[in-house]
């Protein structure tokens, strides 16, 4: 992985902070519901009454759009949080969930990558970061680009677990295959303490039998791993980021919106078992 390699001039396989639950959501592949998952699963998160901090990692800043910030309202943003210039807590601002607060993305982020090769600890410039918030929120969910860049590299490295959102489509095991490798290179180079949290089919059209088959396939594949539940192909889902909102507070009736939460309990459950473990 020489984007990995060279990503690295400083130390390696440290521990990751352990105050508070950090999830990347990742897939190198675009277009498969990252964002609506990870804006989706913090709603959900926050409505049972978990602290929660999503931080758009991705240029885009899709997830700041889809909570309905407002450019003009992005004073600060996780740009100025990996350079060192804010911390933490000045740039997460809340969304209109309680209980969900968001460190937005602005434009300044696409040229972030070139910025940090010559900073001191360039992998670990979000983990140092997040090191301080980490007593306020049960939950950090790193919204990636889809990309293996040092943006997605210094969410990994940050990160206790990833979630993986995989469309339900053709090439889905091949793409899945080859993230389970980096993940595990990432492991080993940098933070001995990732884990993939699990897998979240979506997109799921239960007329089309290559959703079926996909489903079967990476079940076989990676077992217990994969989430139960399954999130729909839905239109209200497609439709809530236009209104900056999350499909949960656009339409909480919707099959999709129901999808999350059932995912956010199943989450939980997960949380709890490795708890007892």
């Amino acid at each position: 992985m020489p984007e990995a390699e060279a990503a690295v001039g400083d130390d390696r396989r440290e521990a990751a902070p352990t105050s508070c639950r950090i999830i990347a959501v990742t897939n190198q592949k675009g277009g498969v519901g990252k964002t609506t998952t990870t804006i989706n699963l913090g709603t959900g998160l926050a409505a049972v009454g978990r602290r929660v901090l999503l931080l758009d990692l991705d240029p885009q800043g899709n997830a700041s759009t889809g909570l309905g910030i407002d450019r003009s309202a992005r004073r600060q943003s996780v740009y100025d949080v990996l350079l060192g210039d804010t911390p933490l807590v000045d740039a997460a601002i809340p969304s209109i969930i309680p209980g969900l607060h968001i460190v937005p993305s602005t434009v300044d982020l696409s040229g972030a990558e070139i910025e940090l090769i010559d900073l001191p600890r360039r992998s670990y410039r979000l983990r140092d970061a997040l090191e301080s918030g980490c007593g306020d929120y049960d939950f950090m969910l790193i919204d990636c680009p889809p990309s293996l860049n040092l943006l997605t590299i210094n969410a990994l490295v940050a990160a206790k677990a990833v979630i993986v959102p995989l469309q339900c489509e053709f090439f889905a095991l091949e793409g899945l295959s080859m993230l389970i490798k980096t993940i595990e290179r990432v492991r080993r180079a940098y933070n001995r303490d990732l884990s993939i949290e699990g897998v979240v089919l979506t997109m799921f059209d239960r007329r089309n039998n290559l959703s079926d088959q996909v489903a079967a396939d990476v079940r076989g594949y990676l077992g217990d791993k994969v989430y139960k539940t399954v999130i729909p192909r839905n239109v209200r889902i497609s439709e809530a980021p236009s209104h900056g909102k999350p499909a949960l507070l656009y339409d909480h009736r919707c099959a999709g919106s129901q999808a999350y939460m059932q995912l956010a309990s199943e989450m939980l459950r997960r949380e709890r078992a490795l708890d007892a473990a």
